[in-house]
């Protein structure tokens, strides 16, 4: 008996109500999960074998709070001291071809774990009271969660045709724990990658920003390509992979070097789009792939092809194209950047241009740049790094000395027509450009005082 992680008031009220209204009733899934996994959970699925919404009601009036009832789904959910539980009657399911959506019919409780996704979700504690605490794990959940393993309850053919939403969500749970997904399950989804097909584009965006926000994601990645959905949710990224050689040279294979770099990124930063930045930073290198003789491979301007193939990835994913699209398109766009200036002469112009572009993203984008010094020569790295060091801290000193990060042109259009008494025209856009061109050059200093002395110079030569 497990009667410690059913301690709470919650659970007594719905274990009390249910033996009143003759019915019984389980907690199973993610709670029952977690509760051996040692996570702390607040979301607890019951399942009844009965009415699911009759029982939630019940339950509702005795703890004085409000009940939610999904008629069509045949669910009901409340909340409770920061506890959340959902309602649901125990249920059997039949799937149709064309649809990921089931066919549901009443059915006991070994029925409605049998339609899990998992054996590791499949596991529920009894709530009745001859056996309250008693776990109740027909497909041996509890093995394979002590053992690390994703299986299916089921034949796996059955649950990943029926739901291949499944699929992603074997990837998505084996790379949050940290768990391996058994080959006759990986066998599986790669006969059943077609069935993606019938996911909404919105589904898929969803599991993939759970593995994204989890604490390795490269494993993720690296496991859709293994099971053969790469191309499917990523193609741009499955683009990448493969090393070409010619005259017996070949460049690095860029899908390994992304995944690499996606590491490096997530152990230094929690923030999913710069993540995403990482994972897309050389989607540009496919096409822009180039052997020229007496110099190797190029990928000439990749970085501004990968920053226009962003809005792709984001479109066909139907993700946000408002500011975190944008953000991840500028660090793709200068991702080689930074770079650049550790290869060459780091000049304050540069620094100031730098800061200017990148604004306030400009540290997130050296985390990008930091992350994106691969190589299996460890010397090439740590002369890099140090390189590196020297920019980080140029960037420091310049925006101390010039403040350009949030750059505002001292010289505004409002001011060039009150001084010059003259309307909206092409010599406004002149004169400011000259002004911000002449401080990022480092001509002069940002400073109201010397921006309008040439203000009034430019002026002059445009005859105003």
């Amino acid at each position: 008996m497990f009667t410690e992680a059913l301690k709470g008031k919650v659970f007594d009220v719905v274990a009390d109500t249910a033996h009143e209204l003759g019915v019984r009733a389980f907690v199973i899934g993610g709670y029952v999960r977690d509760f051996f996994l040692q996570r702390p959970c607040n979301d607890i699925d019951i399942v009844v074998e009965g009415s699911g919404i009759a029982l939630a009601e019940a339950v509702a009036h005795k703890l004085h709070t409000k009940v939610t009832v999904f008629k069509r789904f045949g669910t009901a959910m409340l909340r409770s001291g920061g506890i959340e539980l959902e309602f649901v009657g125990a249920r059997r399911e039949s799937y149709r071809a064309e649809s990921r959506k089931p066919i549901v019919e009443d059915g006991s409780l070994e029925e409605d774990q049998a339609r899990r996704d998992f054996t590791i979700n499949a596991m529920a504690f009894s709530l009745q009271r001859d056996d309250f605490g008693a776990l109740v794990d027909p497909f041996g959940g509890i093995r394979d969660l002590a053992d690390g393993l994703i299986r299916t309850p089921l034949d796996p053919d059955t649950t990943y045709s029926d739901d291949p939403l499944r699929m992603l969500r074997a990837v998505r749970f084996a790379t949050q724990l940290g768990f391996t997904i058994v080959p006759e399950s990986v066998a599986s989804i790669r006969r059943n990658k077609d069935r993606m097909e019938i996911l909404s584009a919105e589904r898929i965006a969803d599991e993939l920003m759970k593995i994204m926000k989890s604490a390795h994601p490269a494993d993720g990645i690296r496991l859709l390509d293994e099971t053969d959905l790469l191309p499917q949710v990523l193609p741009s990224v499955a683009a990448l992979k493969g090393v070409e050689t010619v005259e017996g040279r070949g460049h690095k294979d860029n899908f390994r070097h992304s995944l690499q770099v996606l590491e490096n990124v997530a152990a230094a930063s929690d923030n999913v789009w710069l993540r995403w930045a990482a994972l897309l930073h050389d989607i540009g290198k496919a096409s822009t792939k180039k052997w020229e003789p007496g110099t190797g491979w190029t990928f000439r301007g990749h970085e501004y092809v990968g920053s226009k193939m962003v809005k792709g990835v984001f479109s066909r994913l139907k993700m946000s194209q408002t500011d975190d699209m944008k953000y991840v398109q500028k660090l793709v766009l200068l991702h080689m950047r930074p770079i650049a200036l550790v290869t060459d002469e780091v000049t304050d112009s540069a620094v100031r241009r730098l800061l200017f572009d990148a604004g306030d993203d400009i540290d997130d984008l050296m985390i990008l740049c930091k992350a994106d010094i691969t190589s299996a020569n460890e010397q090439k790295v740590e002369r890099y790094r140090k390189q590196y060091d020297h920019v980080k801290e140029k960037l420091v000193e310049v925006e101390a000395k010039d403040a350009v990060r949030n750059f505002k042109n001292p010289i505004t259009g409002e001011l060039i027509m009150d001084k010059y008494h003259i309307p909206p025209c092409r010599e406004i856009g002149v004169i400011k450009e000259a002004v911000k061109e002449a401080i990022l050059d480092g001509v002069i200093p940002n400073e109201f005082d010397a921006a309008y002395a040439l203000m009034e110079q430019k002026a002059a030569e445009l005859g105003l």
